[in-house]
């Protein structure tokens, strides 16, 4: 197959966001625990987001509830014994573009509550897309070693995550309850990450509409 150069250029306006064309990215917030920081920072990304022209889904579990995984989606014999609204969160996460993760760090790893989520879907509604990996803490380190974990099950999961990782120490000085930077550091670090996302994701969206993708 002949490869077209101009089937994967995209437009300054597209790249900053200041187009009618909107990429679709569902925010994965992680933590349940009580009194939780993860709220501040999923605030503060779904408006960074939204200033590029995403049109953001906010997967919670707190709200959402999933159960403890005894069955990924694909491993049902018959679809019409899944929960309705898990299936509704397949679709919503097969027709995104992207994939924003915002984990807090428990005893140096993934938030279990962040991986059950996650884990009840194929990484075949995950691939050919890429992901953003967002961690907080109440320390100095930022969360730098749930990222670091979130690298290689985000990579299995077949979503690729992009060269940065947006930590944040000290996440309660950075944030207030309702998102907004206490700091000029937070919308710097968003914006590296989020220029490496777009970047890829309308990369990534150009080249499955004019070619999809490999059968396996």
């Amino acid at each position: 197959m002949e490869f077209n150069a101009d089937s994967i250029i995209f437009t300054e306006q597209e790249m900053s966001g200041k187009t009618e064309k909107k990429l679709k990215v569902i925010l994965f917030l992680g933590s349940t625990r009580d009194g939780r920081m993860g709220t501040r920072v999923a605030k503060f990304m779904q408006k960074q987001l939204e200033a590029r022209n995403y049109n953001v889904e906010l997967f919670d579990p707190l709200v959402l509830k999933f159960p403890l995984l005894q069955n990924p989606t694909h491993f049902y014999q018959d679809r019409t014994a899944i929960p309705p609204w898990i299936l509704e969160c397949e679709e919503k996460i097969k027709s995104a573009d992207a994939y924003v993760v915002v984990s807090a760090e428990y005893y140096r790893s993934i938030p279990p509550a962040l991986s059950n989520m996650l884990d009840h879907f194929p990484p075949s509604i995950f691939s050919y897309k890429p992901s953003a990996i967002v961690a907080y803490s109440l320390g100095i380190y930022g969360g730098v070693s749930a990222a670091m974990q979130l690298r290689p099950f985000l990579s299995e999961l077949g979503t690729l995550s992009v060269s940065n990782m947006f930590c944040i120490p000290e996440v309660d000085k950075a944030l207030d309850e309702n998102g907004q930077p206490l700091n000029d550091h937070m919308e710097k670090g968003a914006d590296v990450l989020l220029n490496q996302l777009t970047w890829t994701a309308w990369a990534l969206k150009n080249h499955r509409d004019t070619y999809g993708t490999p059968n396996k």
